[in-house]
């Protein structure tokens, strides 16, 4: 029985890998911010007779201190995890800050799963093959990062925040994988295709009438498991990993770049240093 942890467990990719990992056999922790939704979770685990296997954690990881504290409460409830599946994201047409005073997108798209990445390593070392899946959109959008302005205070576009929060989590992949034998998981980045999903967000009336028409012709969320579950169970012999819509990319691909992701990795240790003291 595999321990998997699933962010944004409760809707779209994230509630449909949930429960499908729940129903073969598999002991699934749910992260995500709404009770509502976790109550059903487990309601559901309960009446298929797994209510033993299911967890719902109530967190808002858009908040550095939520995902400190879900990794101390994951940490400290199971022996070991194999699978840690990011999928939380929530699309934003106007800019928010987090009560921390960081963008939301950034916070949530990307910090977040730099921090349970990395906070979840030692107990994911202690399982057979670990795996870390970003589903994100690797190697997508346009080419560049605005490293003068991480948090887009000027000319903010909820797209262009998506889309650079995917080249943010390439080059989190990079990092992550270049850490030796100090980290046993292997990081895969998945983009599964465009589903049909609620994607979750807040939008203003053209992106609403975009995202209506990107559903008409996507994929139904169940064509998006399958895929996942193979690398779950068989992951990639490699540190790194990316697939788009099941075919695998190139790591040559500029969006992997070394020298950007070690300056990514800077500039987000120092971010959290500066704000674990003004704590």
């Amino acid at each position: 029985m595999k321990t998997i942890v699933v962010t944004g467990g409760t809707s779209g990719v994230g509630q449909a890998l949930a429960n499908t990992c729940l129903g073969r056999g598999d002991r699934v922790v749910v992260v995500a911010p709404d009770p509502v939704k976790g109550t059903k979770f487990l309601d559901t685990a309960q009446k298929a007779g797994a209510a033993d296997r299911a967890v719902f954690i109530e967190a808002d990881l858009s908040l550095v201190s939520e995902n400190r504290r879900v990794i101390a409460e994951i940490e400290q409830r199971f022996a070991a995890v194999d699978v840690l599946v990011l999928c939380a994201r929530y699309f934003r047409s106007r800019r928010m800050v987090t009560s921390e005073g960081i963008e939301h997108n950034f916070a949530l798209y990307y910090l977040s799963r730099y921090l349970l990445g990395y906070g979840l390593a030692d107990v994911m070392n202690k399982a057979e093959t670990p795996v870390v899946m970003n589903i994100a959109g690797p190697g997508a959008g346009v080419p560049g990062i605005r490293w003068d302005d991480l948090g887009l205070e000027r000319g903010y576009d909820g797209w262009a925040a998506m889309f650079q929060g995917g080249r943010l989590n390439d080059l989190l992949g990079v990092s992550f994988a270049d850490g030796g034998s100090t980290r046993r998981a292997r990081y895969v980045l998945l983009f599964p295709g465009g589903t049909r999903t609620g994607f979750a967000g807040e939008f203003d009336v053209a992106t609403a009438a975009h995202i209506d028409q990107m559903k008409r012709v996507a994929q139904p969320v169940e064509f998006t498991v399958p895929p996942i579950l193979k690398i779950i169970d068989a992951p990639p012999r490699e540190p790194l990993s990316a697939f788009v819509e099941g075919t695998p990319l190139s790591l040559l691909h500029p969006a992997f770049d070394k020298g950007a992701a070690t300056r990514l990795d800077t500039i987000t240790r120092q971010l959290l240093r500066d704000k674990a003291s003004a704590s």
